[in-house]
């Protein structure tokens, strides 16, 4: 899959962020409702554009990511 025909920035769409092609959907939004535990077919019910595959990308454009950008450890709680 190529990224990039279905994960777009636009300065004018969504001031920036990635969003999935077509729709007003960011990469963000995806990630965050994945991780609050949502199945994909929950997300897809809620966003009748975004499609599996754009789900798919936004996962693949996050991983992407995180292999260019530098990562900062999460901060330890003493106990």
């Amino acid at each position: 899959m190529n990224i990039t025909e279905k994960v777009v920035s636009d300065p004018e769409i969504m001031m920036g962020k990635p969003v999935i092609l077509g729709t007003r959907i960011t990469v963000e939004l995806i990630l965050e409702k994945l991780a609050a535990g949502e199945s994909l077919e929950d997300i897809l019910g809620a966003h009748p554009r975004l499609t599996r595959e754009g789900v798919l990308a936004a996962l693949a454009f996050a991983a992407e990511a995180m292999k260019t950008e530098v990562a900062h450890p999460l901060s330890k709680t003493v106990s």
